[in-house]
Formats: structure tokens, C-alpha cells, sequence
């Protein structure tokens, strides 16, 4: 499934609780950028009709919405599509960037090598 940046921006508000509506989503999306009502309700009516979100319930003429695509199915597809374009596919490069430019913290680190132990064994 291929969404906008705007449209990631709404589902990842959706992913962030259980339900919401259309006021609501856009009062949070009004903080961060200028954005009319009108376009946030665009946008979460595009993401019905491409089935990311479905309309949960209804009080009185407010309908809630809730997502319905998981952020693994959307994020899948995008960071191989990163990955292919920036590091022309190749994922050394990457995990080196994030290890070598990014701030990790203790946590973070401890994190990573249990993963890599995780991986290593599946390997075998």
C-alpha cells in the first residue's frame, strides 16, 4: 500500500490510540502544521476508501474511526523502498550509519544486540 506523507502523518496518529475522530485528528495535526479541517477530513476519508481505517462507531452525527492496516504492513514496504534507494539496496550500510551516526544510548545498544542474537540464531 503506498500513502503519502500526509496520509502516514494520520495513520500514525490512528496507530496511536484506539479510536478518534476526524476534529480530533486534526486538532492534534493543527499543532504541528497549517491544515484545514477540510483537508484532514480528505485525507482520512482517502485512507477508508484504501481500507487503513474504518469508520468504529457512531454518537449522533460523529463518526470515530479506527485504523485497520498495521504499521508493520506499511512500514515493510517503506523502509525497503529507503533502503533501496539511499543505500542502493544494501543493508550494511545502513545498520553501520545507525551504529556509527545516530545517539544510541545503553538501552538502545543492549536492544540492538539481543535482536542480532535473536537473528544469529534463527541462522543456524
Amino acid at each position: 500500500m503506498s500513502l503519502s506523507d500526509f496520509e502516514l502523518e494520520v495513520m500514525q496518529l490512528f496507530w496511536a490510540v484506539d479510536e478518534a475522530t476526524a476534529p480530533q485528528i486534526h486538532k492534534i495535526i493543527e499543532h504541528r502544521r497549517d491544515a484545514k479541517y477540510s483537508t484532514v477530513k480528505t485525507i482520512i476519508d482517502r485512507l477508508e476508501k484504501k481500507q487503513s481505517l474504518k469508520r468504529s462507531r457512531s454518537q449522533g452525527r460523529t463518526i470515530f474511526y479506527s485504523a485497520i492496516t498495521e504499521k508493520q504492513s506499511v512500514r515493510t514496504p517503506l523502509i525497503k523502498d529507503f533502503i533501496d534507494r539511499v543505500f542502493l539496496g544494501k543493508i550494511r550500510p545502513l545498520a553501520a550509519h545507525i551504529l556509527e551516526q545516530e545517539e544510541l544510548n545503553l538501552d538502545d545498544i543492549e536492544y540492538l544486540e539481543s535482536v542480532l542474537k535473536e537473528r544469529k540464531k534463527e541462522l543456524k
